[in-house]
């Protein structure tokens, strides 16, 4: 699927810096990134949701430790 990305000058600079000092295209960066993005927050939703479920299982032994 083809994309339009909008960066304002200073992002598109940083960008341009990055691609050139890694000898990449501006394209593979910003792949790169999105794709890191998505996998830092994924694994985080499913932390998120762990906890979420498992806490209340154990709230009684949490709050005992904390007196």
């Amino acid at each position: 699927m083809a994309m339009t990305l909008r960066l304002d000058d200073a992002e598109a600079a940083a960008l341009r810096t990055r691609a050139d000092l890694e000898d990449r295209s501006m394209q593979d960066v910003a792949r790169e990134a999105i794709r890191e993005y998505i996998e830092h927050h994924s694994r985080r939703d499913l932390i998120d949701g762990v906890i979420d479920r498992e806490l209340p299982n154990f709230a009684e032994a949490l709050e005992r430790l904390g007196r």
